[in-house]
């Protein structure tokens, strides 16, 4: 899970073009993207929406649990989504009440408030259903009263608490917070890498434009494919030959290695 695009719920036609887009999500979104008086119309498109044809997974992503608007999201969720996003989580309680409405939905809590920061790795083994957290840079920045650079180096050390969180609860590595300027695609790209290198295995978009950045640069290159062959095929024939350690292109290989190598692979 790579790239994840949200559309609002009440804007029928980008609604249809993230259900038909190269996303592997596709996120209908009745919070921040709804305004206020749009909360009823767009929780009520959810089942239209639902039916149509769709090549994505489809998410929802209900309002805050401690808002009016949160509880009445829930209760008129349509039965065939696949997952539902979970805004503002701050404990496992929160993850507890989404499930009990939607018992086979992948839920994906979001991480964003210092409170759900304390709590991500009790949130994060809540439910079988979390299957990974994901990180929400401007609300973060917001609630601790940070005022973040272009290379955001000031959130850097809670992206980092989240991916820990993520590996100490056995989940899958978690998702990065959108870029807000979907225009500067380079600046994209950037973050990308940035976030791939701290662990996180996927990016939420809020254009289409930028499916396609995310998507290439949370995938393994050739070149790292092509190394990650030899690695697993020297270790195997190693094994074969009762070898411990083995040398690939001038390097020593030992298991951690071995596994990264087929971490990659696993990712084509």
């Amino acid at each position: 899970m790579r790239s994840l695009l949200f559309a609002p719920a009440n804007h029928p036609r980008r609604v249809e073009k993230a259900l038909g887009s190269e996303a592997d999500v596709a996120i209908l979104d009745l919070e921040d993207a709804v305004a206020e008086a749009e909360k009823v119309a767009a929780r009520n498109a959810l089942a239209s929406a639902a039916a149509l044809p769709r090549r994505t997974r489809l998410f929802v992503r209900i309002n805050a649990l401690s808002s009016y608007h949160g509880v009445a999201d829930l209760n008129g969720l349509p039965p065939n989504i696949d997952g539902i996003a979970i805004p503002k989580c701050e404990s496992a309680a929160d993850v507890g009440q989404v499930a009990a409405y939607a018992p086979k939905a992948d839920l994906l809590p979001m991480i964003e408030t210092a409170k759900g920061l304390k709590a991500a790795e009790e949130i994060a083994r809540a439910s079988t259903n979390v299957r990974r957290l994901s990180f929400g840079a401007l609300d973060l920045a917001l609630d601790l009263g940070l005022t973040p650079g272009t290379d955001e180096a000031e959130l850097a050390p809670y992206r980092a608490m989240i991916v820990l969180a993520s590996r100490l609860a056995g989940r899958e590595p978690p998702i990065d917070s959108p870029s807000p300027d979907f225009r500067d695609l380079d600046a994209l790209k950037l973050s990308c890498e940035r976030a791939r290198r701290m662990g996180f295995q996927g990016k939420l978009c809020i254009h289409p434009d930028q499916i396609s950045v995310v998507r290439a640069a949370f995938a393994p290159t050739e070149a790292e494919i092509a190394e990650a062959e030899r690695i697993v095929a020297a270790a195997e024939a190693a094994e074969r030959d009762g070898l411990g350690a083995v040398q690939v292109d001038g390097k020593m290989v030992d298991a951690p290695v071995v596994t990264r190598a087929k971490r990659i692979l696993a990712r084509r």
